[in-house]
């Protein structure tokens, strides 16, 4: 007897336990935080919860044996009517909306909202049933609208923010190029004056070092906003070292450095641009931080990656802060090196080195030197022949004994202090405000005269717009330089040589501009 009231006592618990656990599944499925409406395959509701009635305005009464229909706008039904009779001929899990943009429902007072509604079949013998769980997504929507909307606004904030850097770029560039200009002036003026003179020395070492800082605050706001694309081509390494051995050789030599680069014979794919911009930054960075010794650059390839080696002799870089180099406007400034710049050229070298997929690693021996490796993948390396460089170009003019040159810069003070400039270094030089102003001139170009123009004219032609006419007028290669305060942009415009030309940054270096005249006029 005491076993059988046993088995009776479990029996009756377990039976409480399976009823409490239905009132449970009956109380959830009734106060679900979704609305629940189950529907047979004639498209009419079987089943509503009490969330129903909330969502809706229906009693569950008013819905249960009525289409499905009567939930949906008038403009979606006969759409809605075939798209249930599909999802019976293949009812399986899905979302409704998945495939259609807009999924509205329609309220007992004939307002709608947007609603996510979830499908799930299920078989009561013979019979198909689907139970959708439907919800408000009212918020949701109003969410992600608020996100296009940020985006859209972040987007058109990165293009205002694209366009004031290339206006900022050619604007902020022109009084430094008049400055320089000027001041390069006086220093003719004043060679007879040793006390004068160097102090104008100094002003062109500061005009230099505010050319320097505005570059980097440019180049590092272009990168970070996204606005720079790269452009692959084949490029010799070899001839990138010549560009830079020619532009620091005057930087080691006073300060009595040894400058080597490695004798490449490399062609690999790259942004001509980009790449040269990230080794003026290593290369500098190097000469800057080293008093005695040498800067050298070295190449190795492996099976991985072609890695390129800058390697000094200077102070090295503490342990310690070898993680923070790359950080914006950080600068390790070791004792008794000079502290110049921002330090925004490591982390012009970070982001350039991004884009192009490369990666940059730094080693150092505080006191004894640092070595920066720069891998670049092996898939880079290509056979294909380069082509020719348009701001390298060598092209041999015959001499002349008599040559013009005729400057087309339409902003005023650059004007005037570039033809004091050329007219004090003995050149005779005709100058015009707009491309209208300077037909007479362009005109009139004789064998021997140079064009020197600004490319961002004041209209809707460019200074290469001008050449290209002016040489199908004349039926011949005129010899030209084109100024512009944003090199990298105007270089991805021009992206094939231009013979008898030289391209050149504003604000320009003097020793620059002189020697590509000579250059382009055989003196």
């Amino acid at each position: 007897m005491l076993s059988c009231h046993a088995n009776l006592d479990g029996f009756d618990t377990h039976r409480r336990d399976m009823d409490k656990i239905a009132s449970i599944s009956q109380h959830l499925l009734q106060f679900s935080p979704d609305a629940l409406i189950v529907v047979d395959a004639r498209g009419l509701m079987f089943f509503a919860n009490a969330t129903t009635r909330a969502l809706f305005g229906y009693t569950r009464d008013e819905l249960v044996g009525q289409p499905i229909d009567m939930l949906v706008p008038e403009r979606y039904r006969l759409r809605h009517g075939s798209h249930l009779a599909g999802y019976f001929r293949d009812p399986t899990n899905r979302e409704m909306g998945a495939r259609i943009i807009d999924l509205f429902a329609r309220r007992a007072d004939g307002s709608e909202f947007p609603a996510g509604i979830r499908l799930a079949p299920f078989y009561d013998g013979d019979k198909t049933f689907v139970a959708a769980a439907i919800r408000d997504m009212t918020d949701r929507r109003a969410i992600n609208d608020a996100l296009i909307a940020a985006r859209e606004e972040a987007d058109r904030a990165n293009m205002a923010k694209t366009r004031f850097l290339a206006t900022a770029s050619h604007d902020l560039r022109q009084p430094l190029q008049t400055i320089r200009l000027l001041n390069a002036s006086l220093l003719n003026l004043t060679a007879s004056a040793p006390e004068i003179n160097e102090l104008l020395r100094r002003q062109e070492s500061a005009i230099d070092s505010a050319s320097r800082l505005l570059n980097a605050l440019l180049d590092i706001t272009r990168l970070e906003s996204g606005a720079v694309e790269p452009h692959l081509a084949p490029v010799k390494l070899g001839s990138i070292y010549t560009d830079l051995q020619r532009e620091f050789e005057h930087v080691a030599a006073d300060k009595s450095l040894r400058l080597e680069f490695a004798d490449s014979q490399t062609v690999m794919s790259t942004d001509r641009m980009l790449f040269t911009q990230l080794m003026q930054n290593l290369v500098g960075n190097a000469l800057k931080y080293t008093s005695s010794g040498w800067v050298r650059v070295t190449e190795t390839l492996d099976a991985e990656a072609l890695s390129i080696t800058i390697e000094d002799t200077g102070t090295g870089i503490p342990n310690d802060k070898l993680e923070r180099i790359f950080d914006e406007y950080y600068q390790v400034d070791p004792s008794g090196t000079q502290r110049s710049g921002v330090g925004l050229g490591l982390a012009i070298v970070r982001e350039v080195a991004r884009l192009l997929g490369y990666s940059v690693v730094v080693s150092s021996d505080f006191g004894r030197g640092t070595r920066v490796r720069l891998r670049i993948p092996t898939q880079r390396i290509t056979s294909e022949t380069p082509a020719p460089d348009v701001e390298s170009i060598q092209v041999k003019a015959p001499f002349f004994a008599r040559h013009r040159l005729i400057l087309l810069e339409d902003n005023d003070s650059v004007r005037a202090a570039t033809e004091l400039f050329l007219t004090l270094e003995g050149f005779e030089i005709r100058s015009a405000a707009s491309v209208a102003a300077a037909e007479g001139l362009l005109s009139d170009m004789q064998p021997g005269d140079l064009l020197i123009s600004d490319y961002h004219l004041d209209g809707s032609l460019t200074g290469l717009d001008v050449l290209i006419q002016l040489r199908i007028q004349a039926k011949r290669d005129v010899p030209a330089i084109l100024l512009s305060g944003d090199l990298q942009s105007m270089m991805r415009v021009v992206k094939t040589a231009t013979p008898n030309c030289r391209f050149l940054s504003k604000p320009v270096d003097t020793n620059a501009l002189l020697a590509a005249i000579a250059e382009l006029t055989g003196g």
